[in-house]
């Protein structure tokens, strides 16, 4: 229930430094009850209380409640107080099962016009207010009994208490979860009436009687559900490995990286960024050096000091058949590979080629570059040049699905998740495909087909499985030295 405002301090606020007229003007408008919404801005524009940040570290035992949800939908949850305030969103978002796919809001009481924390989103957008930013857990917590409201997707009006349970005088050294009961709903299911009706659907063993109106079908409602999600499902096991991949530190990377982590809806990136792998090395040895950029090395051997292009600007038959031979296409390609326009294998090698600089059409002619010529018999020197040309693109889709495919690939996930990956991680981004919101976005770029030749794809039918170490090395020196 909102908490009413306190009328007589907003008159007082209103009257203060009035004149007789403006004091009769005000009173006039009382009567005619034109002034509510003066009341509505004074009472929401109050700032949140902080309490001084004490010196000693203490933890606290809170329960977070989804409020709304019959059964209770709910956390117990052992915190360090010196949490910032974004560190307990990725604390809730974790513990729930949220996908931090929406805005949030911490507020500090039960009405929607409590005082309220901005989010960086709010200040980017021109709102003002204190910025929850450096607010620390136990600024705003300090007994048992006190409660922090947590407002999540203001479309389905997911709203949360977390309430203080026992007061810890030995900190956590992280958070963890001891106990809780129920799954969370899921992402955009239509808030809590949507929720109670999916629950009541496949409580109900999936009975097409209790199909919730929102779905055409059985088929079309099951497919749209997260897998093997239950109402009454719960693992505190599952909530705690989610904890400590939401509070893991993401390697350190700066530019379009960094500021992409930043985002809104950056969770999963933060993730993958704070994989074991992607803190691994970026060193790669001369063999695997030769390796990963076999086809790139053979492309400018046939390539020589300049070959000419066929009237429709292709490669000629026979050099066509020479590097497809050489980088191994021959082996699985069904046909003669012997014209680049019906062998895409190739037309990929040439132009992903020309996007790194490596080579450039002149007059007609297929020529080597100056970066081309200096490192083709260089492999080290050679990988070095690729990796500063990463990612490909101008465009913003390019070049962040280029980011998303170095991060993934850093994170050592093995070749046949990166298309998944990548493109869960451009859908958090606010990506889709053609508009629609149920739909994520392709996971190719040209920065994914280099790393693609890069792993030995025109050898494998880009068919690829497994981890390439090197590729991996490679793809984290990208993404961790600019």
């Amino acid at each position: 229930m909102n908490q009413p405002p306190d009328v007589e301090a907003l008159v007082k606020q209103l009257l203060a430094g009035a004149t007789p007229e403006e004091g009769r003007a005000l009173l006039d408008g009382l009567l005619s009850g034109q002034v509510s919404s003066i009341f509505e801005k004074l009472h929401t524009d109050q700032a949140p209380t902080l309490r001084a940040a004490p010196a000693d570290v203490r933890g606290f035992r809170v329960r977070l409640d989804l409020l709304g949800a019959k059964p209770p939908v709910w956390r117990r949850l052992d915190l360090p107080g010196d949490l910032t305030l974004p560190q307990v969103h990725d604390v809730v978002q974790a513990a729930m099962g949220w996908t931090d796919s929406h805005l949030h809001r911490f507020r500090t009481g039960s009405g929607v016009r409590s005082p309220y924390f901005v989010t960086s989103f709010d200040i980017d957008e021109g709102d003002d207010g204190l910025l929850e930013d450096e607010v620390r857990l136990d600024q705003l917590l300090a007994a048992k009994g006190d409660s922090l409201w947590y407002d999540y997707d203001f479309g389905d009006g997911w709203d949360h208490v977390l309430t203080v349970e026992k007061v810890l005088e030995e900190p956590p050294p992280t958070a963890c979860c001891i106990g809780g009961r129920m799954t969370c709903p899921p992402e955009d299911c239509g808030g809590i009436g949507g929720y109670e009706e999916l629950a009541a659907w496949v409580r109900g063993g999936y009975d097409e009687t209790l199909l919730p109106g929102a779905f055409d079908n059985g088929a079309d409602a099951r497919e749209w559900l997260p897998m093997d999600w239950h109402p009454d499902h719960f693992d505190v096991n599952e909530s705690n490995l989610a904890l400590t991949a939401a509070l893991a530190m993401p390697v350190a990377v700066i530019g379009e990286l960094a500021e992409l982590l930043g985002k809104r809806g950056g969770r999963l990136l933060r993730e993958v960024l704070s994989s074991p792998l992607s803190h691994g090395p970026t060193d790669v040895s001369e063999d695997e050096a030769a390796r990963l950029t076999e086809s790139y090395r053979l492309l400018l051997e046939v390539v020589g000091d300049g070959v000419a292009l066929t009237s429709a600007g292709y490669l000629p038959p026979a050099l066509v058949e020479q590097f497809a031979e050489g980088a191994g296409i021959t082996g699985w390609w069904i046909g003669k590979a012997n014209r680049e326009d019906l062998t895409p294998p190739v037309a990929a090698a040439r132009e992903t080629a020309r996007a790194l600089g490596l080579v450039a059409v002149r007059k007609g002619r297929l020529m080597p570059t100056a970066a081309g010529v200096r490192a083709h018999q260089d492999p080290q020197a050679l990988l070095q040049h690729i990796a500063g040309r990463l990612p490909l693109g101008t465009k913003e889709f390019d070049r962040q699905a280029g980011w998303m495919a170095l991060a993934v690939i850093a994170s050592g996930a093995p070749a046949e998740d990166w298309h998944e990956t990548i493109s869960e991680l451009l859908a958090d981004l606010g990506w889709r495909t053609n508009g629609d919101p149920y739909s994520p976005p392709t996971a190719h770029s040209p920065t994914l087909a280099v790393l693609d030749n890069l792993a030995g794809a025109t050898r494998t039918g880009w068919r690829l499985t497994g981890t390439d170490l090197a590729v991996s090395a490679t793809s984290r020196r990208v993404i961790r030295s600019r």
